[in-house]
């Protein structure tokens, strides 16, 4: 059993590393490909907004669900919450692949405010990544007491990247010089 977990969390750890990286090359030192204005790359800001705001919202309502005892709800919500991120994380990787990285051109208060909400989320997306693979993992094997040991800390990490996933997207709409 203590073999098998190590495997799994060996394999977690391989594919949250990839990924990483994988974001990391994709936004900072790849080119983008060139595809011309086209409204599906021009919107998909907004849906990644709205992927993340179901994220959201599937787990402040697993959560509360685990909580009123109903485990059947609160595991089609988080795996919803799970869907909706991968798929976001999908529309994000198209994004940057065909638009590249956006620029943060406003000034005034808001600047800092917004690269600390980015910063922030950036870094806690990191390592949200392998937690929440970790805490779906422990769910998955029925291992209740380390899947809620964990899920402790994925799930205020996990739910903050969301939410601010949505701002960060609000503000570079809101304040962004045209």
């Amino acid at each position: 059993m203590i073999r098998q977990n190590l495997a799994a969390f060996s394999v977690i750890g391989l594919i949250s590393g990839a990924a990483i990286t994988f974001l990391f090359w994709l936004i900072y030192f790849m080119n983008p490909v060139e595809v011309g204005p086209t409204n599906l790359v021009k919107n998909l800001p907004y849906l990644n907004a709205f992927l993340n705001s179901c994220s959201a919202i599937c787990l402040f309502l697993g959560v509360r669900s685990i909580k009123n005892g109903d485990k059947e709800k609160h595991i089609k919500l988080m795996i919803s919450s799970l869907i909706f991120s991968a798929v976001f994380l999908l529309s994000y990787i198209t994004y940057h692949t065909l638009h590249g990285d956006t620029k943060f051109l406003a000034t005034g208060a808001i600047r800092p405010i917004y690269f600390f909400i980015l910063i922030s989320h950036i870094v806690l997306s990191i390592g949200a990544l392998p937690m929440v693979l970790g805490t779906f993992y422990l769910g998955w094997q029925k291992k209740w007491e380390t899947h809620k040991k964990l899920a402790k800390w994925t799930y205020p990490i996990w739910l903050y990247v969301s939410v601010t996933g949505v701002l960060v997207v609000a503000i570079l709409k809101i304040f962004q010089p045209a």
